[in-house]
């Protein structure tokens, strides 16, 4: 018999953890049709435009019926507490009722987890409860010990890496023998060989140029202000260069108005979102991650397996575990003033740059859909 499992993510933005439940869900699907039946939770319209792929890939989609998802407030901490608390109130009841009438034997959770996780304190279910976390929680008195009293209830805890799984540890907020790494599902090799293929529309003034790419939200965490200030330091003396920022967020304007200001608009431009970086990174020469703190990062992944070389900041939670320093690409202080663009200068006083290429893209193979496949089917016993 089919062991059926539960996907519920409830995404405000399109970032890593809407690719990272995607993923996770198809794989299953892609590589365990004859073992798994997985289901995804849509539940206020956020899924809708996912509904095709999902399809294609026999992972079925259960609507709450709510249409809400266009008019939550999504940027900034505030609001999007608001909207997570919308959320949480419109949910509860319809949440309940399906795990109570559906009975899967799994359920795995990649936000607002505090919902599924009330539910499975107030109430006895033999659905195991699997949990992602891909940051440490933010515990105050109250949120800590309120963890600790239902985490009993949860059957395993998933890490994308291992530092972040030996800070969980380290606070002492689930029992080591939960927390299970499991590296996401970023690549597709089929999907990059399709997409990386397609055309660029309105590109041509760029094709002069050497590319240096960076993608992520437009938050203060991707820390794009310091990618900014580093990056025109750099090409003072380095005019062949331009930077391209994909990605929409919260700080578009703050960003718009220093790069106007800096009178850099000719060499640092603000691209939005892009639904297939595969195309964009095959122009590219260099990847640069600037974030305060990150995991080992789809776009990182993503660009490394498109053959660019890797800069990186040394954040909390995961790049180290990707890269090597000086072996297959550039780590540099996070977040000091002058690091960054010491980089960019040692870039290019290298050499042998395909032989750091080479190194990042073999790291790859360990965040594939069948690696997590593998992975994660260890855990669906």
């Amino acid at each position: 018999m089919k062991k059926t499992i539960f996907y519920w993510s409830p995404c405000l933005n399109p970032d890593g953890t809407v690719k990272s439940t995607l993923n996770s869900a198809i794989s299953l699907m892609k590589y365990g049709k004859d073992k798994f039946d997985v289901t995804l939770i849509n539940a206020f319209g956020e899924w809708d435009e996912h509904v095709d792929i999902l399809g294609k890939n026999n992972v079925k989609i259960l609507n709450f019926n709510y249409k809400f998802y266009k008019h939550l407030p999504k940027e900034g901490y505030i609001k999007s507490r608001i909207s997570y608390l919308i959320i949480y109130i419109f949910c509860f009841i319809p949440l309940l009722r399906l795990i109570k009438n559906s009975k899967p034997d799994y359920f795995i959770s990649h936000l607002i987890t505090s919902l599924p996780l009330t539910i499975m304190s107030l109430f006895k279910f033999n659905t195991k409860f699997i949990l992602r976390i891909s940051g440490i929680p933010r515990l105050n008195f109250i949120r800590k010990n309120f963890w600790k009293l239902i985490s009993n209830q949860i059957y395993l805890v998933t890490c994308p890496t291992l530092e972040l799984k030996s800070k969980l540890i380290n606070i002492n907020l689930f029992k080591e023998n939960k927390l299970f790494f499991l590296p996401d599902a970023i690549i597709d090799v089929e999907k990059h060989n399709t997409d990386s293929k397609k055309t660029l529309e309105n590109f041509e003034e760029f094709y002069e140029k050497r590319l240096i790419f960076a993608a992520g939200r437009l938050t203060k965490q991707k820390n794009f202000s310091y990618l900014i200030d580093e990056f025109a330091s750099f090409s003072k003396k380095n005019d062949e260069f331009i930077l391209l920022i994909l990605g929409e967020g919260e700080e578009r304007n703050i960003l718009e108005n220093k790069i106007r200001n800096m009178n850099i608009e000719n060499k640092v431009h603000l691209i939005g979102h892009v639904k297939n970086v595969y195309n964009y990174f095959k122009k590219g020469e260099i990847f640069v991650l600037s974030s305060l703190w990150e995991e080992v990062g789809f776009v990182m992944v993503e660009a490394a397996f498109s053959n660019l070389f890797i800069v990186s900041s040394n954040c909390p939670n995961g790049p180290s575990e990707f890269l090597d320093n000086n072996r297959n690409g550039i780590l540099f202080e996070n977040n000091k003033l002058g690091e960054l663009t010491k980089s960019f200068e040692q870039y290019g006083n290298i050499d042998n740059k395909n032989k750091y290429k080479y190194g990042a893209k073999k790291n790859v193979n360990k965040y594939t859909k069948f690696r997590h496949f593998t992975e994660i089917e260890k855990i669906l016993k």
